[in-house]
This record gives C-alpha cells, sequence and structure tokens, in this order.
C-alpha cells in the first residue's frame, strides 16, 4: 500500500478507534436493554455454566485450505463436529481485529500477535467481519459461544495514536503520554534511523521524573531486554502537530514499544469510551458473548516520592475494570482476565470485575509438580486459593496458551517477598522461595536437560506442553522421539488435563495441544526474535482437521509444528489417541457436573507424587475425588478424608465400584505412574 500524501486529519479520525466508538455510543441511550441484567457483581458460575470447555486457538497457527481465510476455517463444519464431540463448548479465537501500527497512510504488521490494537475492523489476515460472525453463528449450532478479545491496557500505534503525537483534540488524552519541552530534549537519546521511537535508559527516565514530567520508574520492566527495553518508557521523534508546531512526547508502554498505555485517568475520559465502545462493538456487531480483559491489572500509574511508581495492585485498575466489566454483563455477556499479579490482586480485581480469571495461581505450581515429581508447591497454591477468598470455579484452568510458561510467581515477589513459608522441611522468605523454585523449574525445563525450550527474557520459558512433557521423562532430544516415547507423552498430556479438568471451572486447551506440537527450531522464527521474544518458537503451524497435509506454513507465515497426535479428526477415529481418551474424560465431567462442584478439601499426602483434590458435587450426587500421580512411581496410599459421608465409592471413569468410605474416612488409593483417577462417594447409600 503506497502512501497518501493527500490523507487529512479529518482521514486520519475517521479511521480512530475513539472516532468509532463515540458513533457506536449514540445508538444506546434512553434504551431499555442494559437495564435488564444484573451486572454490578461478577458471575462466574453463571459465566462457567455457559461454556466450561474452551478451545483457545491462536489465529496466526492456524493452517487454512488453500484460498481460504482463518475465521472460514475456524468456522468449518467438519473441525466443529469434531469439537464439539470431544465436549468443547466455547472458542476463544484470539485477537483478531485490526492490529499494528499505521503512518502516512500505510498500515503495518502487529508486533505483538495483534494485541497492538489499532482498529475495530477484522485484522485483513485472517479473514473479514462477515467470517467472524459465521464462527459466532457456527459455534452457536453446536451449543458453544465464542470469546472474543479487548485490550484495555494500551493500542498499538495506530491512527489513535498519530493523532495523540499530533495534539489533535483530546487524543493525547487516550495515552499516558507528556509533552517534552524543547529544551529538555537534548536530555533524549536521538531516535535511530528508520524507527519512531527510542527507549529512555533509567537515568534518563529518572532526570525526568526529578524534573516533574513523568511518574518515573515502574515496579517491573516486562520483556526487559539490555540494549532494548531497559524501562517502561520511550520517547517519540519531532512530530509536527495540527497547530505546526513540533513535540517530542515521552509515552508509557508496560510491554513492547509499539504498545502505548492508555490514560485511565483523563479529563477526556477518551480511554472509557474508546475501550467499553470496542467491548459492546464485539458483542452487538460480531457475536461474541465473552470477551478476555487482556492486561487489565495495568491501568493505574502513580508516582510516588521514593522508590518506583505504583503500578500493581493499584485502585485504579479495580475501579476501571469494574467498569468495563460491569458494563459487558449490562449487555448479556462476561469477561475473564488474563492476569499474572499476586494472589491478592486476582482476588480485588475479581470484586466487581471480570467474571473468570486465568489460573496463573497454580499454573506455575503443576508444572513444577511434574518436573520435580513433587506436589507440595502445587498442594500449597491450591490452598492458596481458598485463603483469599476466590472460588476455584471462577478460575480457567488451561493446558498451554500463546505465553511462555511463566516462572515470575508475582505473589512471592511483590506484596509477599517478607512472609514466611514452609516448604520441603524449611522455613523460607518469600522472595527466596521464589527464586529456588523458579531456579528448579528453568533447570528442569530449559538449558543443556531441555536444550528446545528457551528462556523467554526473564518472564519464563517458552515451551508446548508437549516438551514440558519431554522435559520431565528427560528427553533431550526432540528428534528421538518414536512411538514408544510419543505413548508416554500422550499419558502424561492426559493427567494434566485431568488435573486443569477435574476440578471446578473452566478447562481450557489450545490446538497445539490437541495436535500434541512440538516447539519451532529457533532458525526457523529468527526473524521474530530480534527483541528477544522467544516465544515464537512455540506458536507452530497446525492443521486441526488435516485438510491441507502438504501445507508448510499457517496462513500468517507461521511454520508447521511436528505434531506427535495429529489431526483431530482422525484422532477421533482411534480410541486410544489423546482426542478419543480426552472426550471420554469430559464425557465424565459433564455427564456429574464436576465444572459446577465445590472444593472441598486438598489433603495431605505421603507419596510426594500424589494430588488429592476433594469436591461437592452439585445437586446432591455425592463426593467426587481427584487423584493424581505426578510422580515416575506407583502410589498405594490411604488419604484420611475428614468430615466426608461415608459410602460406596465409584471409579466414576470405569464405571466400577472401588469397595466403601468408612466412617473413619480412610480411602485407599492406588495409581500407576502418572495416572489419574476420579472416584465419586455415594454418601446417600448405605455402606456394605
Amino acid at each position: 500500500m503506497a502512501a497518501d500524501p493527500t490523507e487529512t486529519v479529518e482521514d486520519l479520525v475517521a479511521k480512530s478507534m475513539l472516532h468509532q466508538a463515540r458513533l457506536f455510543a449514540e445508538s444506546y441511550g434512553g434504551q431499555g436493554r442494559l437495564w435488564q441484567r444484573p451486572y454490578a457483581e461478577t458471575r462466574p458460575r453463571v459465566a462457567s455454566a455457559i461454556a466450561s470447555v474452551w478451545f483457545t486457538a491462536y489465529p496466526s497457527s492456524v493452517i487454512t485450505r488453500s484460498g481460504d481465510s482463518v475465521l472460514k476455517t475456524l468456522g468449518d463444519p467438519q473441525l466443529w463436529s469434531a469439537l464439539s464431540s470431544i465436549g468443547v463448548r466455547g472458542i476463544h479465537t484470539g485477537p483478531m481485529k485490526r492490529a499494528g501500527g499505521y503512518r502516512d497512510g500505510i498500515y503495518t504488521p502487529t508486533i505483538d500477535g495483534n494485541f497492538d490494537r489499532i482498529g475495530f475492523e477484522i485484522d485483513p489476515a485472517f479473514g473479514t467481519s462477515e467470517e467472524f460472525v459465521a464462527v459466532s453463528r457456527m459455534a452457536a449450532a453446536h451449543n458453544a459461544v465464542v470469546v472474543d478479545d479487548v485490550i484495555p491496557a494500551h493500542t498499538g500505534k495506530g491512527p489513535d495514536f498519530r493523532l495523540a503525537e499530533m495534539n489533535h483534540s483530546s487524543y493525547p488524552g487516550l495515552y499516558h503520554m507528556v509533552e517534552i519541552p524543547e529544551e529538555e530534549w537534548t536530555h533524549l537519546p536521538e531516535v535511530p534511523e528508520g524507527r519512531d521511537a527510542v527507549n529512555l535508559p533509567p537515568a534518563t527516565v529518572d532526570y525526568l521524573k526529578e524534573r516533574g514530567l513523568i511518574v518515573g520508574q515502574l515496579q517491573r520492566v516486562i520483556f526487559f531486554e539490555p540494549g532494548v527495553k531497559e524501562t517502561d518508557w520511550s520517547a517519540t521523534g519531532p512530530v509536527a502537530g495540527v497547530d505546526g508546531k513540533l513535540r517530542r512526547w515521552a509515552y508509557l508502554h508496560y510491554f513492547k514499544e509499539g504498545q502505548p498505555s492508555l490514560n485511565w485517568l483523563d479529563p477526556s475520559f477518551a480511554a472509557q469510551q474508546m475501550i467499553i465502545g470496542d467491548a459492546l462493538h464485539s458483542i452487538d456487531h460480531m457475536g461474541a458473548r465473552g470477551l478476555r480483559l487482556d492486561a487489565n491489572g495495568f491501568l493505574g500509574v502513580e508516582r510516588r516520592i521514593d522508590g518506583p511508581a505504583w503500578s500493581e495492585s493499584h485502585p485504579l485498575s479495580v475501579t476501571g475494570n469494574a467498569l468495563l466489566a460491569g458494563m459487558i454483563r449490562k449487555a448479556g455477556g462476561f469477561s475473564f482476565q488474563e492476569l499474572n499479579l499476586t494472589v491478592d490482586d486476582i482476588a480485588a480485581m475479581s470484586k466487581g470485575g471480570a467474571d473468570l480469571s486465568y489460573d496463573f495461581i497454580t499454573r506455575p505450581a503443576y508444572h513444577h509438580a511434574l518436573l520435580t515429581g513433587d506436589t507440595e508447591f502445587l498442594r500449597l497454591m491450591l490452598r492458596t486459593v481458598h485463603e483469599f477468598g476466590i472460588d476455584p470455579a471462577s478460575l480457567i484452568h488451561a493446558l498451554q496458551n500463546h505465553d511462555e510458561l511463566t516462572t515470575e510467581l508475582v505473589h512471592f515477589w511483590t506484596l509477599h517477598a517478607d512472609d514466611i513459608y514452609t516448604f520441603a522441611g524449611q522455613t523460607w522468605q518469600g522472595r527466596t522461595l521464589r527464586m529456588h523454585l523458579r531456579d528448579v523449574i528453568r533447570e528442569r525445563l530449559s538449558g543443556a536437560s531441555a536444550p528446545y525450550n528457551l528462556p523467554f527474557v526473564t518472564n519464563g520459558i517458552a515451551c508446548t506442553t508437549a516438551s514440558v512433557i519431554a522435559a520431565a521423562l528427560g528427553i533431550s532430544d526432540l528428534g528421538e522421539i518414536d512411538e514408544a516415547a510419543v505413548e508416554r507423552i500422550r499419558r502424561v498430556h492426559l493427567l494434566l488435563a485431568m488435573y486443569n479438568a477435574f476440578q471446578p471451572g473452566v478447562f481450557a486447551l489450545s490446538g497445539w495441544d490437541l495436535v500434541g506440537a512440538l516447539p519451532l527450531e529457533p532458525r526457523q522464527v529468527e526473524h521474530l526474535m530480534g527483541d528477544g521474544d522467544t516465544r515464537w518458537i512455540e506458536r507452530g503451524a497446525y492443521d486441526l482437521t488435516g485438510a491441507n497435509p502438504d501445507e508448510a506454513r499457517s496462513a500468517d507465515g507461521m511454520p508447521r509444528a511436528r505434531a506427535l497426535y495429529g489431526a483431530i479428526t482422525d484422532q477421533l477415529k482411534d480410541p486410544q489417541s489423546f482426542a478419543s481418551q480426552l472426550k471420554r474424560l469430559l464425557a465424565v465431567r459433564d455427564a456429574y457436573g464436576i465444572a459446577a462442584s465445590r472444593q472441598t478439601l486438598i489433603p495431605d499426602v505421603v507419596a510426594p507424587g500424589l494430588l488429592v483434590m476433594v469436591h461437592e458435587l452439585p445437586d446432591g450426587r455425592g463426593t467426587q475425588v481427584t487423584a493424581l500421580n505426578f510422580g515416575a512411581e506407583a502410589i498405594d496410599e490411604v488419604v484420611t478424608l475428614p468430615g466426608t459421608r461415608p459410602g460406596p465409592v465409584v471409579d466414576m471413569i470405569a464405571e466400577t465400584i472401588e469397595g466403601d468410605l468408612l466412617e473413619t474416612g480412610e480411602l485407599r488409593i492406588s495409581l500407576e505412574p502418572f495416572e489419574g483417577l476420579s472416584l465419586r462417594i455415594i454418601g446417600n447409600l448405605p455402606t456394605l
């Protein structure tokens, strides 16, 4: 697309999200529709009842039929027949609206997997708005819903940001950006040729704070990379305003340079108008039922006299999320937050905010259990959920997602750094426990023992579920995986699926999980990793239905990943395949309402690899016990379940009676390595 020298400010405004949101808002005034539903309080169990099993797609990784778009592929009847058969009741498409940048009449590609939104229309790389609506209709035909995305913390550098740089109208109020007086420009680094901004060194940020211009350095630098991103601030080059004046701006970006942060407390309230308009557009124009609130914990930033700015656990984030999530509920939808902060923050943001929360609380813990064969840390985190008043049914328990396996363990890093914990027979400060756990995960999941998994800056490890399992099984070379190794990986994969699915809440799995994807080799995505973003190795392309077996790349150019299990349509013909066995597990989960159960106990155990979770099933169906062996040794142990009503014990998967739970509450559990059981204690029947 050639630059358009005739483009006017009015043309740019017409393309902006803020302008479009203001136009949408005109249709809602004076209408009774938005007063028909409760909206002030979160409704997690209502949300999870709508769809308790999600397939999470990643648009850039979808292999399509020749000539078809990604959205046409995601709306394919054959795909939906397979997903519905497995038990999927929701599809989270991932961000699909226009993303990237816009300059001089030219759109530039996304720099963060479409998490740098610049428009409400569907990105042409994925299809059309009509095709998105068709996916919503196809999902509905299979008793499922579509979950879309809204990104309240930042945008890309699209028309809205360009208008802000030009100091047009209220657009600068959209962003956390500050005009730097010309006499201070000598303190700003020059913008390298070919770029429109430069990251500010810490000393420069400190100087600008002292001058009373910006709030200074933040509590942490996400995506920290020496020489690339050392602070959360960048400066533009000189930009001519609508008044002809040249300005340089310092702007905040928690994430990448091309993702300027929105200002949620500006007198214009422009950010609220734009983001709420985006959310309502997804529900009313695109047919979505749910929305992910991405990076929603970073809406409040405040200067502090001493130390870094207050940028996490800020009350403005709670307020902003209550506004956004409340509007989504008023419109008949639900929302979830993907919030990797402390458990305190997740609990606080769930009060009037998002209905559901991604389970960052136990995600690193269950991977630690697998890598070490010891569930002690996992039990600690499961109990922490309850200590902070979080209902496990409000959590989305997931296998792989588009991000790294995080080892930040923020809970132990910030608010609880000085708290004392007992672990592995020792007492630890939170900060030292965090470093110990982080070191163990990194050592066993990457480096010499598993070179195919790569560190992702300081955040965690880039990997797939299959490559986590390979590392846990001691496989150092993925090229040596044969059929016997595939069988071992599949067995452990089903164990992890059971952990996530056989507890209250939503269970989510990705396309990479369904096909058993391995990471790409770094050289295959080297062109995408120039800024240190190694996550691209875990985002290899997949073909869910085998519709295009000879295609080596996705429609977006991602190389095809090696798939250990193959297309799900083929898997469903084999009763021993991953998809077929998962289908049986999810059928049991659905039949007994495990997603709607209430977690009552995480009992102590003797065997290091054993995890037991106890749940009360809905409608008086009895007590359900999920027992999992995360270790490589067989387990035969008697576990005590105090307060559990005695009765017959049924293996819910094999549909066999395994004896009785007596008055003493003692339950014998026998498990082979990496095996799981789901037991039901029928407390309204007499024991023998």
